[in-house]
């Protein structure tokens, strides 16, 4: 096996800590098993870049960048849009859900208000 350079052992060190985080977060149930998948993912897209240096350098030739860093660099900003593209349409449907709960709601407590004021005023 060939000696890893720094930049590989650190970026091996990075992967297997960002795996143990993404485990831990879905083990304490902080994290979704949903986003889970996504991590888990990029942990291994991280771990393949850092110890495979043919395909870095292949992959640095093909997208046509200087540097094997810039490459890198790159898919973490790719992974990084993707990933606040996605939040971002979540939130977008959380919000528009929690609209429509709180018409739902204003209407049933309208409705409730109704019936407690019939009562009181029948009763009479």
């Amino acid at each position: 096996m060939p000696f890893l350079s720094r930049t590989q052992v650190i970026t091996a060190l990075g992967a297997v800590l960002l795996a143990l985080c993404v485990l831990e977060l879905v083990r304490r149930r902080k994290l979704s098993e949903e986003y889970s998948v996504l991590w888990v993912i990029a942990t291994v897209v991280i771990a393949i870049l850092g110890f495979s240096t043919p395909f870095l350098t292949w992959m640095t030739h093909v997208l046509g960048f200087m540097f094997e860093s810039s490459t890198t660099f790159a898919f973490g900003l790719g992974f990084s849009v993707v990933m606040l593209l996605y939040q971002s349409v979540k939130q977008s449907r959380l919000s528009s859900e929690n609209q429509a709960l709180t018409r739902e709601l204003a209407l049933l407590r309208d409705e409730v208000e109704t019936m407690r004021q019939g009562r009181t005023g029948g009763a009479r």
